[in-house]
């Protein structure tokens, strides 16, 4: 799947590259434009949330909580939250996770920050949550998994993180805009390096006579997905790493389908939304659903959630307009903030188009990249905390996010932020180190 209506190829999810030539425009340009059109934080889009559902296997869970405040008791500080969990080989992972994920992501999160600094240091704060989340289910369970697709909306800026093949789409301004992208093996000849290089074995199913079927697995287990949470009994280099993107919205507002693979196996996104385009959330969520089975049949769990941003006071209601033929605006400006951006820009550099906006992207799989000082922000974070777990740790008990880190020049191993004893051998494990104890066993 193409991570950007086909202007992002498989690469962004293996090795969080850029792709396109131009720069993203830094979030402190953005929240700066925000206040000089004097948006308040009470003038905070409307959101309208929709959910339909169709079990089959009864795996997939969702999550809706539109009035979330990250500083209890201050209205300013509120967002929502939405997230889908497809659960495989059980239930436990899905249910787990949309009990745990949120309270970790703002675990994760230093205390008192004003906005811009939240919205700077949730993409390293969503992956520090779902290997949390998905290392303390490992105490849980063996053998249940989930795909995840979470998305935080705080005004018009939108954070989606997700692993596995659930997806979330953003329709705005005429055009569609994929805010994730399919962890599958036959996606990303990358994630089918990553998953061998640890260890893993990928190949499709072999039948008599030696013809190979289906889709690419990873054996033992014959999971089609590279990440997930979960999955212990797979491997460990099924790794929970999180592609997180960041964008912002003009004015015109959007709307978002966050669905399972029940619905994008049968329909493009381009479907998805023409189906169900003039109807109000909760409806077009149902009609979307039902035009997939109606298509198929009801093959798999098939769930939908719409969630219409509506910024403008005077769009009440909100026909979205017809996609017009090409792909999103921000084809040539999705590229990750490197650190070496985070130095003050003078808004004089940036065009104030109305249009959506990338901020951040990447999906690189490796912890000590993702969990780095200062990515994408420095010095926001303490630095005798445990990266992933938040555990306090004295100055001799962490360990590097760089130790065994293979990467030359100026990472040192004892350079922070550093890891608890076990979140280190988690985090090797799942580089295919070495093989993580079994913990479900040891909880016993």
């Amino acid at each position: 799947m193409s991570s950007l209506s086909g202007s992002v190829g498989g690469g962004s999810v293996g090795g969080g590259s850029s792709a396109g030539g131009g720069a993203a425009v830094p979030l402190a340009v953005l929240l700066r434009r925000e206040v000089a059109s004097e948006r308040t934080a009470s003038e905070r889009p409307e959101l309208h949330s929709g959910l339909f559902s169709q079990a089959k296997k009864g795996e997939d869970f969702t999550f809706l909580k539109p009035d979330c405040e990250r500083l209890p008791g201050v209205p300013s500080s509120s967002f929502s939250a939405f997230g889908l969990f497809d659960g495989h080989n059980g239930n436990g992972a899905a249910i787990y996770t949309k009990e745990n994920l949120l309270n970790n992501i703002l675990s994760a999160v230093p205390a008192d920050l004003n906005r811009e600094d939240w919205l700077a240091v949730l993409p390293r704060s969503l992956v520090a949550a779902f290997v949390k989340t998905d290392k303390d289910f490992m105490t849980k369970a063996r053998s249940s998994g989930t795909t995840v697709t979470f998305v935080i909306i705080d005004g018009l800026v939108i954070t989606v993180a997700s692993v596995g093949d659930s997806r979330c789409v953003l329709e705005a301004e005429g055009s569609i805009y994929h805010l994730s992208s399919d962890h599958r093996f036959d996606a990303s000849k990358e994630e089918v390096d990553r998953v061998t290089e640890a260890g893993g074995d990928v190949g499709r199913l072999n039948v008599v006579g030696g013809a190979e079927i289906g889709p690419l697995r990873c054996w033992p287990g014959g999971l089609c997905l590279s990440r997930s949470i979960g999955d212990q009994d797979v491997g460990q280099f099924i790794v929970p790493v999180p592609l997180v993107k960041q964008v912002k919205l003009s004015t015109a507002g959007g709307r978002l389908i966050i669905a399972s693979d029940g619905v994008w196996d049968v329909l493009s996104p381009e479907v998805a939304f023409n189906c169900s385009r003039e109807l109000p959330p909760e409806p077009a969520a149902e009609q979307i659903v039902k035009t997939a089975v109606q298509s198929k049949g009801l093959r798999d769990d098939t769930t939908c959630i719409v969630v219409d941003i509506i910024a403008e006071k005077n769009n009440s209601s909100m026909p979205l307009p017809k996609k017009q033929p090409g792909i999103g605006v921000f084809k040539n400006m999705f590229c990750k903030k490197k650190s070496s951006d985070s130095s003050p820009h003078a808004d004089r550099e940036y065009m104030d188009p109305d249009i959506v906006e990338e901020i951040f992207e990447d999906g690189c799989a490796l912890l000590s990249r993702r969990l780095d000082s200062e990515y994408p922000v420095r010095n926001m974070f303490k630095l005798f905390i445990c990266a992933i777990c938040q555990v306090e740790l004295k100055p001799n008990q962490g360990i590097s996010v760089h130790e065994d880190s293979s990467q030359p020049g100026s990472l040192r191993r004892w350079d922070g932020p550093f890891l608890c004893q076990s979140c280190q051998e988690k985090k090797e494990a799942m580089e295919g180190k070495h093989r993580l104890r079994d913990s479900s066993k040891n909880s016993e």
